[in-house]
């Protein structure tokens, strides 16, 4: 169990900085799980100062946020930007690249 707690004072120290945060996002999205994006979000949220923290500078109820950070979550296109805006990120479209 120390080496879970271990792995998670480690994660969310490093996703203190909002370059780590962004690559941790971008990874969790590059494995085309959402249930794995949400996950990412919460420990970037949590590791930026908290749930409370950004629901209140989202303009969204804590217990809604929490809810649609859940692994059954499915955040409203216009939340998950509001959360993202807080957080300092934007919703970005970029090409895919295919192997030739």
């Amino acid at each position: 169990m120390a080496n879970k707690r271990n792995y998670h004072d480690s994660l969310r120290e490093s996703l203190k900085d909002p370059k780590e945060a962004e690559a941790y996002l971008n990874a969790s999205l590059e494995e085309n799980d959402p249930e794995l994006f949400l996950l990412a979000l919460r420990n970037v949220a949590e590791a930026q100062g908290g749930m409370s923290k950004f629901a209140k500078k989202a303009k969204l109820n804590r217990e809604s946020l929490y809810r649609m950070l859940s692994e059954e979550g499915n955040p409203q296109l216009d939340s998950l930007s509001q959360l993202l805006d807080v957080m300092g990120f934007r919703l970005a479209i970029g090409l895919k690249v295919r192997a030739s």
